[in-house]
């Protein structure tokens, strides 16, 4: 698909450029109608594209051909491929777009879709926006759009099928052929009383099974998932995951049915979540556009860079104290990298599962001393295992007994640092409410480099 379009992108630039070459007096029709027939070409190859594959595209694509194909897209398809792509693009086009046109392909979205990209849209088009919604449309926008980006009520959807459960499985057969059509992923059927409160739930199955007179109270199922829109989104994304969910109702704190969570916004949730947190753990702020201008991704790179470099440097004053130490000995120079290698790779893992933990719940102030007591076990054991190994390693290739023994403890001693660094760096920024993947790689470096040249350096001069 990307390789389609980007012929044909190729084509259009290598055609208008000789449109342009002609020096005749119709040069500007030439290259007008020139340009047409390769915006129709485009065009024809992207009207059948699914929203998600022409979000795909628009996100794989260079700066200049994204821009290309974004303005040569219908209004109305470029609403949907916007409510697909990924945020950080989302946002570069949003800015190349002029006012007029947002305004325009806001007109083809629901009020779920505006509410969910009512952060991303400039107020002045939120304004035009609104002033066409009638009034039970603009109060579900306002209601919706308040709810904070990781909350529940973000990411629930309006569009759901609710029955009254004093009807039969009759009535409500009938109503849904009158309506025509579900909402996507309406199985079950959410149940309400006369003042809308949730009553519980009906299968599609057990409502197509049940004898016409049944009445909707004897096959309703009460003991079913529900959320508050102000429920964190991670948690009810693990509720998802756990009990196999697809649709789930949202009730305020009177039991008011007020929306449902679908899997398809939990699914995007999780994803946008486990990129923002693999990002992170290289030291990046938020997102980053892979085709982003170079001083943007130099800007979003920077914060931790500078801080890497920061504690690097005072690392590497750790092996300016034992200066004459390494004269006399020089294969203390090689046999360095070693140690901290060693831990900042134990210390990586234990981070990885640390940050897991909490992102699942798993880890709390219960559990956190036999989490910190088998990380130290672990540490332990590799150190003792792996260490040896490295002593045995070096007394091979040097012939020196006291060397060996230096690196191996240096390697054991490590290694139980790194174990205690990669449970409370990740707890602490989870504590003080940070995000536990941000920087805590470049804090563990840190602290297993310095200390690893610090054992490694110190007892070489204590027994060396």
């Amino acid at each position: 698909m990307i390789e389609d379009v980007q012929r044909l992108l190729d084509r259009h630039r290598v055609l208008d450029d000789l449109a342009r070459r002609q020096v005749t007096g119709r040069r500007a029709v030439i290259e007008d109608l020139q340009h047409r027939q390769n915006a129709a070409d485009i065009r024809r190859r992207l009207r059948v594209l699914h929203p998600a594959d022409l979000a795909f595209l628009l996100e794989s694509l260079p700066m200049g051909d994204r821009r290309l194909i974004w303005a040569d897209l219908d209004d109305a398809v470029a609403a949907e491929a916007l409510l697909e792509v990924d945020p950080t693009v989302r946002e570069s086009l949003i800015a190349a777009t002029p006012t007029r046109r947002l305004v325009e392909m806001a007109a083809h979205m629901d009020v779920n879709d505006l509410a969910w990209l009512a952060d991303a849209l400039p107020p002045a088009v939120l304004q035009q926006v609104v002033v066409d919604l009638d009034d039970a449309e603009r109060v579900l926008l306002r209601q919706t759009a308040s709810f904070g980006t990781g909350s529940v009520g973000h990411l629930m959807t309006r569009d759901l099928t609710a029955i009254q459960e004093s009807t039969t499985a009759a009535d409500v057969i009938e109503d849904i052929r009158g309506r025509g059509a579900l909402p996507q992923y309406a199985d079950p059927l959410f149940v309400v009383d006369r003042r809308n409160i949730f009553r519980g739930a009906v299968s599609l199955q057990a409502l197509l099974l049940a004898p016409a007179a049944t009445p909707i109270a004897d096959i309703t199922r009460h003991t079913l998932q529900t959320f508050a829109p102000d429920d964190p989104a991670p948690a009810a994304a693990r509720a998802f995951e756990r009990y196999n969910l697809v649709s789930a109702p949202v009730v305020t704190d009177r039991g008011k049915l007020i929306g449902r969570l679908t899997v398809d916004a939990v699914v995007d949730f999780i994803q946008q979540a486990a990129e923002r947190d693999a990002l992170a753990m290289a030291g990046l702020r938020g997102g980053e556009d892979l085709f982003a201008p170079v001083w943007n991704s130099a800007r979003n790179r920077s914060l931790w860079l500078f801080v890497n470099l920061v504690t690097a440097f005072l690392a590497t004053r750790f092996i300016g104290l034992f200066e004459s130490t390494i004269t006399e000995l020089v294969a203390l120079a090689s046999l360095m990298p070693i140690v901290a290698s060693v831990g900042g790779n134990t210390g990586n893992q234990t981070i990885a599962l640390m940050i897991r933990g909490l992102a699942f719940d798993q880890v709390s102030r219960a559990n956190v001393r036999y989490v910190l007591r088998k990380e130290l076990l672990v540490g332990l054991l590799n150190g003792v295992l792996w260490g040896g190994l490295v002593g045995v390693a070096v007394l091979v290739l040097y012939r020196h007994l006291w060397l060996g023994i230096v690196l191996m403890t240096a390697v054991l001693l490590n290694l139980v640092i790194a174990a205690v660094v990669g449970v409370f760096v990740p707890l602490m920024l989870h504590r003080y409410g940070r995000d536990p993947a941000q920087g805590a790689s470049v804090l563990l470096t840190f602290v297993t480099d310095s200390m690893g040249f610090l054992l490694f350096l110190g007892l070489a001069r204590l027994l060396l």
